[in-house]
């Protein structure tokens, strides 16, 4: 599989994860139909193009790079839309996790299988 087209299954991944887990709330411990349907359909396409990248880029690049995005994203959409706090500690840790998946496509060696 061609490298580019790699990262943009993990591009999808990562937003459909963040879509699955910004409606675990509303899914009301999976009571309310709408709400668990997104959740299932948003973890079931994650693991799946997250599975398809793990020809080209090695699981443990995949997975933090994952992680990684899903994290700040979701932070992201609780402070725009669900009304959380980031303290100036939370934007720090989050820099940090963005910082490190650079570091991680930019200047590692391992982020593609060869």
């Amino acid at each position: 599989m061609h490298g580019s087209l790699a990262w943009l299954q993990l591009a999808i991944a990562i937003v459909a994860e963040v879509i699955g887990t910004s409606f675990l709330r509303a899914s009301a411990g999976f009571t309310k139909p709408l709400p668990t349907l997104l959740v299932a359909m948003g973890y079931g396409t994650a693991f799946y193009f997250l599975s398809l990248t793990l020809d080209t880029i090695p699981t443990g690049v995949a997975y933090a790079v994952w992680s990684g995005a899903g994290v700040t994203l979701i932070a992201a959409i609780g402070w725009l839309f669900m009304g959380q706090r980031l303290d100036p500690a939370g934007v720090a840790g989050m820099a940090l996790i963005v910082a490190g998946v650079v570091v991680l496509n930019v200047f590692s060696k391992s982020t593609v299988h060869e």
